[in-house]
């Protein structure tokens, strides 16, 4: 399947005004407007150039003077004009426009300075009031239906960039009027509030990202690079930043000329930019969705962002596999679903065998010695918190033994007001890197101890996983002394590695199996038991490792799982249903 088949705009349905199609209006640029213009500016400092006047009939070069800012205004609202008369016959003027781009670099408009800021900014002022002035509501129509608007003029500057922008040196010029372009929406916001409308500029970035595609650079790091400045651009505009630009930031980013060309090709080189585009996304929905503050607009872009990773999750699994852990650090506990999506994905050369299959002996699988690809740096929060030397030290020598043990949940916590910015007392980051590194590095020494001859024909044995005392002494301390919140987010870490066949599953698996059978206490059983049954109460996609552990702590005696006292009958009835999702039970073979 095309992987861009499936890049549609992902709230189709939700944000009507997303789709609203040009009018094919044939209006001059309203000069109330651009006189509107004029006096907001009769105050700005001047500054000098080398400029033009335009006529009706021709451009005519001037001498280089010192304008003043209104006196400017209007000698960009008059080549702003004459563009668009260029534009109106469409193939019939391509001498004309390309004459009317000569005389904008020899008169120095696009030398990449000062001068070049203020004439794009005054083309795109002029371009977005003319089209904000032809809002028109539709009175008697249905609510959901936007007011009518006409982009004609935010087409013509998207058509003026795009023409500057195929004979000069396109990624210096693209990169000086995006960051104009970034400034100008931000301070719009910031000054319309809850009046800004995000329409106009919505339709200026899809121009250009189908426009700027159609350059056909000579090579794939080209393309890259004029995408990566879109990236930027999108980055310095995350939610977080612009809030009322939320709905079509979250468009843009997945727009099918932009996420799956940065996916595509390039060696994974356009990945980081998506992942941070993401992260800047969790970051922004995580107070809201962590307070279970879900009003219409929350709902709406928290249906969008599923959307958007259900469609990576079929179309690039392999970039959410190797970027879960980052996901899974910055997405709040509670997203049980969203999370699930992200820790579903496996490589598309992979075959998944079937959870329910009897008597699948996991430990003989090919996969299962397989290290998975992790892009994530696991031991960032541990570096930051300055407990990654320790740590190490304990793990090869077991000094200092009492000491790190002892105080190794209090450098979890965090400090009174770290812990009411982010709800918990817990630094959850902090937890998730030390358990995967811990993690890690018990399977490294155990490889090392490991002949090469036995790891590649099978799997190492159950009893050798734990033979890493060190490793297992530190998740053995955490689950008992940690109260209830914190062994929460201490197993939910152990959760987010039960993915698809490979090392960190088959460790991870063993090891939630052997703390429930290991620990007198039915409190951190129960816990064990919520952490992996609230990931498979939720609709599919369920992770592979998830159900792989559920059904063998369910279904082997050794666990003794079905009598402990915390299993009444009706979550009996839930576990049932659980399993018969799985696929058939094994045969009996008494």
């Amino acid at each position: 399947m095309n992987n861009n088949n499936l890049f549609v705009p992902i709230l189709t349905g939700l944000l009507p005004f997303m789709l609203s199609t040009i009018l094919q209006a044939k209006n001059t640029i309203d000069t109330e407007i651009t006189q509107q213009l004029f006096l907001r500016r009769k105050h700005r400092e001047g500054f000098s150039s080398t400029f033009f006047y335009a006529n009706k009939e021709e451009f005519k070069g001037v001498d280089s003077v010192e304008p003043d800012p209104s006196g400017f205004c209007k000698q960009v609202a008059v080549l702003f004009k004459e563009w668009y008369r260029i534009c109106e016959f469409p193939g019939a003027n391509d001498t004309a426009s390309a004459h009317f781009i000569l005389q904008l670099h020899q008169n120095g408009l696009l030398k990449g300075d000062d001068v070049t800021d203020h004439f794009f900014r005054q083309l795109m002022e002029l371009a977005i009031a003319h089209c904000l002035s032809t809002e028109v509501i539709n009175l008697g129509s249905l609510q959901s239906q936007p007011p009518t608007m006409s982009f004609l003029a935010i087409d013509i500057y998207a058509k003026l960039v795009f023409s500057i922008l195929k004979g000069s040196n396109e990624l210096v010029l693209l990169s000086k009027i995006m960051a104009v372009t970034v400034r100008f929406i931000i301070k719009d916001a910031e000054e319309k509030n809850a009046l800004f409308n995000p329409r106009p500029v919505f339709r200026l970035f899809i121009n250009w990202l189908l426009d700027l595609g159609l350059l056909e650079p000579v090579t794939d790091g080209a393309n890259l690079q004029i995408l990566t400045v879109f990236a930027n651009a999108f980055h310095a505009l995350q939610p977080l930043k612009v809030p009322a630009f939320s709905f079509a930031w979250l468009e843009l980013i997945s727009h099918r000329s932009f996420m799956p060309k940065m996916l595509t090709g390039n060696g994974q080189k356009g990945w980081p930019y998506i992942q941070r585009l993401l992260v800047d996304l969790f970051q922004f929905m995580e107070p809201f969705l962590r307070h279970a503050e879900l009003g219409e607009p929350v709902r709406v872009l928290y249906k969008g962002t599923l959307r958007v990773l259900l469609v990576l999750l079929h179309d690039f699994p392999e970039f959410l596999c190797d970027y879960h852990f980052t996901f899974c650090d910055v997405i709040p506990s509670s997203c049980i679903q969203m999370r699930n999506i992200i820790l579903s994905a496996c490589p598309r050369s992979m075959r998944l065998p079937d959870p329910s299959t009897p008597k699948l002996k996991i430990d003989l699988l090919q996969e299962i010695n397989q290290s998975p690809s992790i892009l994530s740096e696991v031991d960032a929060a541990l570096k930051a918190k300055q407990i990654k030397t320790h740590v190490d030290e304990y793990l090869k020598t077991r000094q200092p033994s009492w000491s790190f043990l002892s105080e190794l949940k209090y450098k979890l916590l965090l400090s009174p007001n770290e812990a009411a910015s982010a709800g918990t007392r817990y630094n959850r980051p902090l937890i998730n890197s030390l358990v995967l590194y811990v993690g890690m590095q018990a399977i490294h020494q155990l490889q090392e101890r490991t002949p090469h001859t036995q790891t590649s024909a099978n799997a190492v044995p159950v009893v050798a996983l734990f033979s890493v005392d060190t490793a297992l002494d530190i998740f053995k301390t955490l689950i008992v002394d940690l109260d209830s919140e914190g062994r929460y987010l201490f197993l939910n870490a152990i959760a987010n590695q039960l993915r698809y066949p490979n090392t960190n599953t088959h460790y991870f698996s063993l090891l939630l199996l052997h703390l429930f059978e290991d620990s007198n206490l039915e409190v951190i059983q129960e816990q064990i038991t919520r952490v992996l049954l609230e990931r498979l109460f939720v609709e599919r996609p369920h992770p592979w490792g998830i159900l792989i552990t559920f059904l063998e702590l369910y279904r082997n005696p050794r666990y003794n799982f079905r009598n402990r006292s915390f299993i009444t009958p009706e979550i009996e009835k839930l576990f049932e249903s659980v399993v018969s999702r799985a696929g058939p039970k094994p045969v009996d073979e008494s």
